[in-house]
């Protein structure tokens, strides 16, 4: 491979992680602004989920393909890269096609939702705390900041599902706001994580 075509894909592979890291970091707030400025709704909705039913569902829908969508064009290094971005891929995909309900009990389409849901934080946690930290032979300075960067993110993408299942589990309020900020919450870091693995924060230099 020549020098250029190379540097080419890296520069492409960076471009690419930094469309995911901002499309997520921006999703939560993108809707709740434009629930309030837009359509004039209440902020913020119960959930993330719950905006599919607010004037906002076509541009949530429209940002999870998004997401999906380069998502199964980041190739990454090897078949791991590979399996486990195809993965969130089809799981962000699951989490826009499958709406769960507006109220009342949950049915089949909210169900396949939240299984979408977990298995696309998971998924996207095992890249952050696995993937993204492999070490190079010689890290620099950079490389092992990032690193830590990537392990806070996955423990906090963790931590706010393990948060979520314990809140539906013993302490579920439809009038609570907190399943929406830990969603957002999960969501700044799967965002943070992207952003750094392009490299738009805690660069290495270039010669």
């Amino acid at each position: 491979m020549k020098k250029q075509e190379f540097s080419d894909r890296i520069y492409s592979f960076w471009s690419l992680r930094k469309s995911i890291g901002w499309i997520g970091l921006s999703l939560p707030f993108a809707l709740m602004l434009g629930v309030y400025l837009l359509f004039k709704g209440p902020i913020p909705l119960y959930s993330i989920s719950k905006y599919y039913y607010s004037g906002m569902r076509d541009f949530m829908t429209g940002t999870l393909c998004a997401i999906a969508l380069f998502l199964f064009f980041y190739k990454g290094y090897n078949r791991w890269d590979l399996w486990t971005s195809n993965i969130a891929a089809v799981s962000a995909l699951g989490i826009s096609f499958f709406p769960t309900v507006k109220e009342g009990p949950l049915n089949l389409s909210a169900y396949i939702h939240f299984t979408s849901s977990i298995i696309f934080f998971l998924t996207l946690a095992c890249i952050s705390l696995f993937l993204f930290t492999k070490k190079a032979s010689h890290p620099t300075r950079q490389k092992k900041i990032r690193n830590w960067i990537y392990r806070i993110c996955g423990i906090v993408m963790i931590g706010s599902l393990i948060a979520l299942v314990i809140f539906y589990r013993y302490f579920k309020d439809e009038s609570s706001h907190f399943v929406f900020w830990i969603q957002t919450i999960a969501l700044i870091a799967f965002g943070i994580s992207w952003l750094v693995k392009g490299e738009a924060l805690f660069a290495d230099e270039r010669t």
